[in-house]
């Protein structure tokens, strides 16, 4: 098969998103602008992990499991890697904004770009609820009278209008934001390894990495209380593919995209596995309550009431990042969902800055339901949406995975191009990442909180289902390729 014949085949796969790329590895243009550069992308890679889930779900992660939540974060870290090293692998093969809903359609078909789609756009609306939730949360560490759910509108008005200015300022605050989030826990590391090896402050006396197997040993509530936080620690590491839908606005993709991805390995062990070891070595894990960061937590242990209203400042900052990046999210996927007649064409109109206004506005609109259920649950809002959003999220990770196999194995094959940047021990990474992700929704239904998701999964399944089919008989041209 000559080289012309295989690109001829990736196009009649790909339909009219077929793209030879230039020298930069950049497809034709999307109408976006090309604003993220380089430091933006890494900065956006690196904080995309470090939410929520690590700042307030390891609160209650930690008295589930004790200190073999480390292992727990280890092991699902290393199908992360695999996950972001096929979505690496897709991303050189043919970077695009629609990222892996736009390789599920080319590569599963029709049906599954659809879904994926959707479903990433509800986990980034669910995920808004969540961090907006986690952000009015920690209002109540200063102001415990003021409402959660005053907080929580508060805070979706304002990252609302944030992202109605330019995709270059967006990249700008998530660099600044995330800058702030990993400096802070670089040096809530290097305080507790001086409260460990001086003495210092009031856990000095107290403080010993023996506190990871005496109280109860490393697996205190035994393997099973591990296995039940795989729900929380996977929401841990949701967004670290969105890293996948800034290629349509990367300034570089081919080159910056890459390195991004490269430093997921240290990005884990350093911000999960290596704060969680110091912070359970200077406090004890019984000493730790669901709902409340364990990062402040551990400095109020330490006695430095400052450094805990510091870290409360900045796990709120962490939060109204990922609440920002989802608002950046849901206007992208909506408008390729357009693009592709599988969403309304309105949504596919820019604005003359290049921004999706109308679909961050429908996206927005929705996460003000958030609102009402921290008016409604303020006590239990957070773990809700934490399920719904993990269910949903991971389903994206799944196609990335499908894709990736389905991929490798026309790649190799010749009938499409390879890819600059190959996964390693793929395919079979692949297929031990898909089955880990489906022990974790095994066990989801072995938690009551976590089963909150399931029950709502087949119904969102059977809205996708029925308006799928009817797309298709009033548009059969959309899903054969054409727009």
């Amino acid at each position: 098969m000559t080289s012309e014949q295989v690109w001829d085949h990736g196009d009649q796969a790909r339909g009219s998103t077929g793209t030879l790329q230039d020298g930069t590895g950049a497809p034709p243009e999307e109408g976006y602008q090309r604003g993220l550069g380089s430091r933006q992308i890494q900065m956006i890679a690196i904080g995309g992990a470090i939410g929520t889930g690590l700042f307030l779900g390891a609160g209650k992660a930690i008295t589930k499991a004790g200190p073999s939540l480390i292992l727990a974060y280890a092991l699902a870290g290393g199908v992360i890697y695999f996950i972001m090293r096929a979505l690496g692998e897709l991303l050189m093969y043919r970077p695009v904004s629609g990222s892996f809903a736009e390789y599920a359609r080319e590569l599963l078909g029709p049906f599954f770009g659809f879904v994926t789609g959707w479903t990433y756009w509800l986990f980034w609306v669910v995920t808004g609820i969540t961090e907006v939730t986690a952000a009015a949360t920690y209002m109540q560490y200063w102001w415990p009278a003021i409402p959660q759910w005053v907080s929580a509108l508060v805070f979706t008005l304002i990252l609302y209008c944030a992202n109605l200015i330019s995709v270059k300022l967006f990249g700008e605050l998530e660099f600044w934001f995330s800058m702030i989030k990993v400096t802070a826990i670089i040096g809530m590391i290097l305080i507790g390894v001086g409260v460990l090896t001086l003495g210092f402050s009031d856990a000095g006396e107290t403080a010993s990495v023996t506190h990871l197997w005496a109280d109860g040993g490393f697996f205190p509530k035994g393997i099973g209380g591990t296995l039940m936080t795989l729900q929380i620690v996977m929401f841990s590491f949701l967004a670290v593919e969105l890293v996948g839908v800034t290629a349509g606005e990367s300034i570089n993709p081919k080159k910056t995209l890459p390195r991004a991805i490269n430093t997921v390995p240290w990005r884990i062990a350093l911000f999960y596995i290596g704060a969680l070891t110091v912070i359970l070595s200077v406090v004890s894990w019984t000493a730790f309550e669901p709902g409340t960061s364990p990062f402040v937590a551990a400095f109020a242990k330490i006695g430095l009431p400052a450094g805990a209203a510091i870290v409360n400042f900045v796990v709120l900052t962490a939060a109204l990042s990922s609440c920002n990046s989802g608002m950046y999210s849901t206007g992208r996927m909506l408008r390729d969902l357009a693009q592709n007649g599988q969403g309304p064409k309105v949504f596919t109109k820019l604005t003359s800055n290049g921004l999706p206004l109308l679909g961050t506005s429908a996206s927005a609109a929705l996460m003000m339901v958030g609102v009402w259920i921290n008016y409604q649950w303020p006590s239990k809002a957070f773990e809700y949406v934490v399920s719904f959003a993990t269910i949903s999220g991971m389903w994206a990770w799944v196609m990335i995975l499908a894709s990736h196999i389905r991929y490798r194995r026309a790649s190799d094959r010749g009938l499409l191009p390879q890819s600059e940047f190959k996964a390693p021990l793929a395919p079979y990474a692949s297929w031990v990442s898909l089955g880990f992700i489906g022990l974790v929704v095994v066990l989801m239904g072995f938690d009551p909180d976590a089963r909150v998701s399931l029950y709502g999964a087949p119904i969102w399944v059977a809205v996708l289902v029925v308006s799928y089919f009817v797309i298709k008989a009033r548009s059969p041209e959309t899903f054969l390729g054409k727009r």
